[in-house]
């Protein structure tokens, strides 16, 4: 989201078979980290088109996990013998999250907004959703 309006988004089976929930949320937080970071670059490489003085723009992104064993996956400097497995193609993003580029952020099961899009719904979690997805 930017600016409150969604501008990217996206609902499809992983590829990966993970071991457990944790596994498959960081594999879902990496695949998303995938389509946001050349975003980040673009937004920063106009600013350096256009000859305006501005200061250069200082792009940080915050996302919402609600699984705090992919957090702690995706902060951790070091593998440890039960993350070792994961493969590689999946830390890409672990720099950015080292240099506070990219800030993880944990969020209760109840108010993650992508659920409407990947759950069924009951009426009441829906409307609560769709209005902080939408505002109305």
């Amino acid at each position: 989201m930017y600016a409150g309006c969604p501008i990217l988004w996206q609902s499809k089976l992983q590829t990966e078979i993970a071991l457990s929930t944790a596994e498959a949320e960081y594999i879902a937080l990496s695949q998303a980290m995938r389509q946001v970071i050349p975003l980040m670059n673009l937004i920063v490489e106009v600013s350096c088109i256009f000859d305006i003085y501005m200061p250069k723009p200082k792009v940080h992104c915050k996302v919402f996990e609600d699984n705090r064993s992919a957090i702690t996956i995706a902060e951790a400097s070091k593998f440890t013998p039960r993350t070792k497995h994961i493969a590689l193609k999946y830390h890409h993003f672990r720099r950015y999250v080292k240099e506070k580029i990219i800030q993880i952020h944990p969020i209760s099961t109840t108010e993650q907004t992508a659920d409407i899009f990947t759950k069924p719904l009951d009426d009441k979690t829906f409307l609560y959703l769709r209005k902080k997805l939408n505002g109305w």
